[in-house]
């Protein structure tokens, strides 16, 4: 078993403290709280983009007949997991969860519950090597079928765009016609506030994540058909009749549907 740290704060665990989780330490609420005191919005950031994932995933069962998920950078696990909004919908929903974080992986039995007509897994896979994603992924999933691909806040991570877009395109690759990519990260160009704070979290020597204007998060959906509206900030995103008056926020994403 990989030895936890919990003397240094932990990315994975500060956005679970910001949506509320139980799976954090001392050392990451009071980084949270470090951030939130130069950043308030950051939690109305993380729960936005967790609530984006909801909605996407409705859409997808609902509306895209979608019952296969791959969900890679999982992160902990926290409320509404992806495998809890599909099997909600249509109990036969099977998902992969992929991530290679020895935190993730210490609390995945949280992930592989599963209503008994579907099926979850959970594959210890860097997010840079797509075959072998891929590979993992049809142990549990038929690939000749269509398949949701959920890359929520990740991509931040990759430093070199190219590259990040390259993984994106390394995984659709795998996936047939009428797959679908749900993707969200954070974004440049809506709130100087988030940038100035990101910018210089990204100095202190934790592991950084980048924020990247809406256009180049609008390239990873290169080739795909977008689902209305687009790419747009996630609180625009198809919301619900109860989001009252949802605001613009450093965070955009879409629904990109492989012809």
């Amino acid at each position: 078993m990989t030895e936890i740290d919990t003397s240094v704060p932990h990315s994975a665990r500060i956005w679970n403290y910001w949506l509320g989780g139980k799976d954090n330490y001392p050392v990451d609420e009071a980084a949270g709280d470090a951030y939130t005191a130069v950043f308030p919005g950051i939690v109305t950031i993380a729960r936005s983009s967790r609530a984006f994932l909801g909605r996407s995933i409705r859409y997808l069962v609902a509306e895209a007949g979608v019952r296969q998920f791959l969900d890679v950078g999982t992160g902990l696990p926290t409320v509404d997991n992806t495998h809890e909004v599909a099997q909600r919908m249509a109990p036969e929903s099977r998902i992969v969860y992929v991530d290679n974080d020895p935190l993730v992986l210490a609390h995945a039995r949280a992930l592989l519950t599963s209503t008994p007509e579907g099926v979850t897994a959970y594959e210890d896979l860097s997010l840079y090597e797509p075959e072998k994603i891929l590979e993992a992924a049809s142990r549990t999933l038929d690939l000749s079928r269509p398949t949701a691909l959920i890359l929520s806040g990740i991509l931040g991570h990759v430093a070199d765009y190219d590259q990040a877009r390259d993984i994106v395109r390394g995984l659709l690759a795998g996936l047939p016609s009428g797959s679908y990519l749900s993707l969200n990260e954070g974004s440049r160009g809506t709130d100087p506030a988030y940038e100035q704070a990101q910018d210089a979290y990204n100095e202190t020597g934790a592991v950084p994540y980048f924020l990247r204007p809406v256009d180049q998060i609008a390239g990873y959906f290169e080739g795909l058909d977008l689902v209305d509206p687009g790419i747009v900030s996630v609180p625009l995103w198809r919301p619900e009749p109860s989001d009252e008056d949802p605001r613009p926020i450093g965070q955009h994403g879409g629904l990109g549907r492989k012809p």
